[in-house]
């Protein structure tokens, strides 16, 4: 039996609650539009089939630009896209405040 039959026969068993729970945990780790591949970027988050990292869109939003001002400089990009970085953002606070910091100080 795989994890995922095991889970799905753990399933009728589970409260209500319980289910709720366990959807919270899984939605917060899937993050559509975001993707990391290790090796690619450093292995950080980026938009999904691009090298444009979420910190670097991140950093430029905390400096004042606009969405408009960055899909204008990131021509590929699309509003969808931002959303997802923004509600991926949202999710993972401390890792991308903390990858802009050690960006800020590369040189």
């Amino acid at each position: 039996m795989t994890l995922l039959e095991r889970v799905q026969a753990l399933l009728p068993e589970m409260t209500y609650h319980e289910k709720l729970s366990l959807l919270g945990q899984i939605t917060e780790d899937v993050h559509p539009g975001i993707e990391q591949t290790p090796g690619v970027c450093g292995g950080v988050a980026c938009v999904a089939g691009t090298r444009i990292p979420v910190w670097a869109l991140v950093g430029y939003k905390q400096l004042g630009a606009s969405d408009a001002v960055l899909l204008q400089a990131y021509p590929t990009l699309d509003a969808e896209n931002l959303a997802h970085v923004w509600a991926y953002y949202r999710f993972h606070r401390d890792e991308i405040d903390q990858q802009i910091t050690e960006n800020e100080t590369d040189e």
